[in-house]
């Protein structure tokens, strides 16, 4: 159980802090994937997806911090939406040409591994 709470808590941290740099630096933080926000719209779309999406989901793992009975919904969650992230980079890497891409390897990397720990720490919890 403690192992699951240190994943929760190391991803709720990661997520608040990488969304409200998006939120508050939108063009900066794009930039670090090679990513040009052209118009207002642009960056509105990147604090809210990248932002409030990020916050959001920080907000939930804090609350499943607070409420036992969430923490495996919020291990399965961290599961599904990293092995998505890392499926869909994988694809986009094939598609793209992806052997020069370190922000997109680093960030495969970081998906595959956060959806393993989080995989882990759910299959450590006890069952019902």
């Amino acid at each position: 159980m403690l192992f699951a709470r240190v994943i929760l808590v190391i991803q709720m941290l990661a997520l608040a802090g990488l969304g409200l740099m998006y939120f508050v630096r939108p063009h900066e933080m794009a930039n670090l994937s090679g990513m040009l926000l052209m118009a207002p719209a642009a960056a509105t779309d990147v604090r809210a997806y990248y932002g409030g999406l990020q916050i959001g989901l920080a907000a939930f793992l804090a609350l499943a911090l607070s409420r036992l009975d969430l923490t495996r919904a919020a291990l399965t969650l961290l599961v599904l939406l990293y092995s998505s992230l890392a499926l869909a980079r994988i694809g986009g890497l094939w598609l793209d040409g992806g052997a020069q891409q370190t922000f997109n390897l680093l960030a495969l990397l970081v998906e595959v591994v956060s959806a393993g720990l989080a995989f882990w720490a759910l299959r450590g919890l006890p069952r019902r």
